[in-house]
């Protein structure tokens, strides 16, 4: 049994080592196809040093980078060439693979970068952090009450853009002997400007579309979010069943990855979407595992959401939303957060997520979810979030490039 172990384990090496080198090749002759670009061409650069299983954090940020770069040219800079061979084909910004730091140094010394934006904690991040010059801002990749989000590696950045009053009380509360007010900048949730158009047309009909989008199963207790196997059978079933839901179901990326027993209950959701939409033509229940999120904001009437930075995008619609409680009691709840405000649902309670949608909708409800959008998102009105993401990244671009 070993010996099959350690074959299979030879042969996948060598599989990837193939793969790498193929993707290698095929980076060559797009460059080659490319040309090349000017010097002191971009004023500021995306570091993305992961692999695809975390490119959804990148693409949400495509329209708000792309805004910017029409005043302050952008560039993404990443070290994974199976990253870069995708976002060449998908981003509207520049890439370049720069795999090793003299790469990366080279490339800084032909530019002119007041500023370097980060969208997660990367360990490679800190290779790029040798370089004095560019501001060094940590994005994200969404507003949460996860631990992750104030987490002491945010004192290695300059500034942190923040999304509202909310994460700037989080990190004044959590972090010891960091400078809140200095190194914050408050932008909203810039994504909420873009408008994503749907890839699939939904039926005009009286069905109210819900959307439900676990988070993944994290990689530590603290972290155990996800609600994907203690809810969903028991809620799914129970909405399908009705002949009046339709379940945008979003499954995220990184299910699985930690824990394969959320792999397998993700195929089984699968499977009974697949099975009522078999049984009824009309339902046209959705499993969208591949598109880009934006969309589903706009076509959704309500929706079920993780402790998650879905469960914060989706507040700023103002729309019904239920909260899904935490199994593992070694999650980290903010007592004091929106798990305190919103509609809970306990996996015990999981299959009366009829009743809990209807609760979500009591004009009591909508009042307290007005409150929490101005607390976490400030001013939501169309354009504000962009015209604050704008305002903070050029600001901090032209004076880093005015120091140098």
């Amino acid at each position: 049994m070993n010996l099959f172990r350690e074959a299979a384990a030879a042969a996948s090496v060598l599989r990837r080592a193939l793969e790498g080198r193929k993707a290698q090749a095929r980076w060559v002759r797009f460059e080659e196809s490319r040309g090349s670009l000017e010097d002191q061409r971009y004023s500021a650069v995306v570091h993305y040093a992961d692999g695809l299983v975390n490119m959804y954090q990148l693409e949400q940020w495509y329209e708000p980078l792309r805004r910017l770069t029409e005043t302050h040219p952008v560039a993404i800079v990443t070290r994974n060439v199976q990253s870069a061979l995708h976002l060449s084909e998908s981003s509207p910004l520049p890439v370049h693979f720069l795999p090793y730091i003299a790469d990366v140094e080279e490339f800084m010394s032909r530019q002119n970068i007041g500023a370097v934006f980060y969208l997660n904690q990367n360990t490679r991040n800190f290779q790029m952090m040798r370089f004095r010059e560019p501001a060094h801002v940590f994005l994200s990749h969404g507003e949460s009450e996860k631990d992750y989000m104030a987490s002491n590696q945010l004192k290695a950045y300059d500034y942190t853009f923040i999304a509202g009053d909310a994460a700037r009380d989080r990190l004044r509360g959590k972090l010891i002997g960091y400078d809140v007010d200095s190194r914050t900048r408050e932008i909203g949730r810039p994504q909420v400007d873009v408008h994503v158009a749907p890839p699939v047309s939904l039926p005009d009909d009286d069905r109210t579309v819900v959307l439900y989008a676990p988070t993944w199963e994290g990689d530590r207790p603290s972290m155990t979010y996800s609600s994907l196997v203690s809810h969903a059978p028991a809620m799914l079933t129970r909405l399908v069943a009705t002949g009046a839901h339709r379940v945008i179901y979003r499954p995220h990326p990184r299910t699985g990855i930690a824990d394969p027993s959320y792999r397998r209950k993700h195929g089984q959701i699968v499977a009974l979407l697949e099975q009522a939409n078999r049984a009824d033509a009309s339902a046209k229940h959705i499993v969208d595992a591949a598109s880009t999120f934006g969309w589903q904001l706009d076509a959704a009437d309500a929706c079920i959401a993780d402790i998650s930075a879905v469960a914060f995008d989706w507040l700023a619609t103002g729309k019904p939303i239920v909260l899904t409680l935490p199994a593992n009691p070694q999650a980290s709840v903010d007592e004091d957060g929106i798990a305190s405000t919103l509609v809970g649902v306990p996996a015990a309670g999981a299959a009366d997520i009829i009743a809990h949608l209807a609760a979500a909708d009591d004009p009591e409800r909508i009042a307290r979810r007005s409150e929490l959008v101005r607390y976490y998102f400030g001013d939501v009105t169309p354009g504000a979030s962009m015209t604050r993401w704008l305002d903070a990244a050029k600001a901090t671009i032209a004076a880093r490039i005015a120091t140098t």
